[in-house]
């Protein structure tokens, strides 16, 4: 009996992990910034349709860039290019992971997402890691870049 009690307790601590890491203050940078970069998400995230353009321009610092695969676009050159495909094709994409680093009124955001065509689809058709560079401006955090790298 008691090897069946050592082989449960054993199992028992291999199955118990860290607790989750405990959810930024609402008033905090890091709360603010997170809100941030999901609201990004949020904006091209949706069914076939019409995105809120003006809200994702209204994320970012005048100058910004998204780059991806040496390709640089700025907000609006973005919303151009992705436009049409949205217009007829579903996307929904969230973050799976994400980790902030933060000094002063910089940030640096890794967030690791999946897409998916569908919101009830049950694989991702992709997954990816994006790199948002953040800036405080006045109250608010701006994404003056994000790097984006499918895999």
């Amino acid at each position: 009996m008691t090897r069946l009690s050592l082989v449960l307790a054993l199992l028992l601590a291999a199955c118990a992990g860290a607790p989750p890491p405990a959810a930024p203050a609402t008033d905090s940078a890091e709360f603010q910034i997170e809100t941030t970069v999901l609201a990004a998400y949020n904006v091209v995230s949706g069914p076939a349709g019409r995105r809120d353009w003006n809200r994702f321009k209204e994320l970012f610092v005048p100058s910004a860039h998204l780059i991806e695969k040496g390709v640089a676009w700025t907000p609006d050159e973005y919303s151009k290019q992705a436009n049409d495909a949205l217009q007829t094709t579903g996307l929904f994409e969230h973050p799976t992971a994400t980790r902030i680093e933060r000094s002063g009124d910089i940030a640096q955001v890794w967030s690791r997402y999946e897409s998916r065509h569908a919101a009830n689809e049950e694989k991702p058709f992709a997954h990816g890691v994006r790199s948002f560079q953040l800036i405080r401006s006045g109250d608010r955090w701006l994404i003056a870049s994000v790097l984006m790298q499918p895999e």
